[in-house]
């Protein structure tokens, strides 16, 4: 196994990929904040708040989105970051060319079945997710559409029992709080 500076060099290699790939993207939000904080959003949950300290979780998180949502492929991610680090992004990618109430159905009957690296990843995008919607929501979203992306990380959540405690009762606090928005 490598180094502690050597697991330590591959986070801030994956960090550096994520920067790249998502240099011109920006977030729904009603800001547009830089799309590479979220990634960092995620990674920091799970080392920060959970404890998490296996670097290919750290380091999928933080490469979550780079294949759904840019123009990377597996392949690519598999030579760069090696086999495990690319399966679980692989793991927790959208199939963009299905239609977006598919995709959302997918996510909820796929969870269960993650690998438990992929269940970690998936509860930090939700926490995060639901924080960003809390605080800085898409200015053109209704309070249906809203209440509705809670309703539907609660479904995903169900999947994802079982992964680690602390991250699944911070997501059910955040699930209690789709009222807020009213």
């Amino acid at each position: 196994m490598k180094t502690e500076a050597g697991l330590e060099a591959v986070f801030i290699r994956a960090v550096a990929f994520a920067a790249e790939k998502h240099r011109n993207q920006r977030r729904k939000d009603a800001d547009a904040s830089p799309y590479i904080n979220h990634p960092i959003a995620l990674a920091n949950v799970l080392a920060n708040e959970a404890g998490i300290r296996d670097v290919a979780v750290l380091c999928a998180a933080v490469l979550h989105d780079t294949i759904e949502d840019t123009e990377t492929t597996a392949a690519e991610l598999d030579d760069t970051f090696g086999p495990h680090i690319a399966s679980i992004v692989l793991e927790v990618t959208d199939d963009k060319t299905l239609d977006k109430q598919v995709r959302k159905q997918h996510q909820i009957e796929h969870a269960a079945h993650c690998s438990p690296e992929a269940k970690l990843v998936k509860l930090a995008d939700k926490i995060c997710n639901l924080r960003d919607m809390l605080i800085s929501p898409p200015a053109d979203w209704a309070v249906e559409r809203k209440a509705g992306y809670f309703e539907w990380a609660g479904q995903v959540a169900v999947g994802l029992r079982g992964s680690h405690p602390e991250l699944e009762a911070t997501l059910g606090d955040l699930i209690a709080r789709k009222n807020d928005f009213q």
